[in-house]
């Protein structure tokens, strides 16, 4: 996972790399047998155009230059110095936003680029901010000792149930 907020530095070339070394990661776990994928959180606000006031850096330039080369040569991801012609195994990417509007054009151009737009109803607001997530379907989450600690654990609840039994 990586947020806006890595899309930056102070150092040029240092949030591309940082993509691209998460992407490898990620992939090295797929060639395992395990499923992974790389999650952007908030793209729009470390990648994006803001306004007039907001710089567009070297670092935006090659966040943006990083993820069209993936999203066109996914089997192929390359660390700086490193030239492997062994295929590495597809990675999904799935990045977060809120103004995609403000993203390099030909980044989300369809694709590049398979968007899902999520307007909450008032329900899922209400729900966002009592606690309650909002759910797409009616999804049965399992319930039961959620505590890791208690005698009773129980490793695939979601929810807590209050049933936790603890030895003193």
């Amino acid at each position: 996972m990586m947020s806006a907020g890595e899309l930056e530095s102070g150092n040029a070339g240092e949030p591309a790399k940082l993509i691209r070394q998460r992407y490898r990661e990620a992939a090295d776990i797929i060639s395992k047998g395990k499923m992974c994928v790389l999650f952007i959180n908030d793209l729009d606000a470390g990648a994006g155009r803001m306004d007039g006031t907001t710089q567009y850096t070297v670092n935006n330039q090659m966040v943006n230059a990083t993820l069209m080369n993936i999203a066109d040569n996914p089997t192929n991801v390359q660390l700086p110095g490193m030239y492997n012609k062994q295929e590495n195994p597809r990675v999904p990417i799935i990045v977060t936003g809120n103004d995609f509007s403000t993203l390099y054009a030909p980044l989300i151009r369809d694709g590049r680029m398979e968007k899902f737009y999520w307007a909450p109803t008032r329900e899922d607001r209400i729900g966002v901010c009592t606690g309650k997530a909002a759910q797409q379907g009616n999804v049965p989450v399992r319930e039961g000792c959620t505590d890791p600690s208690a005698e009773n654990f129980d490793p695939p609840a979601r929810s807590d149930d209050g049933s936790c039994v603890y030895k003193f």
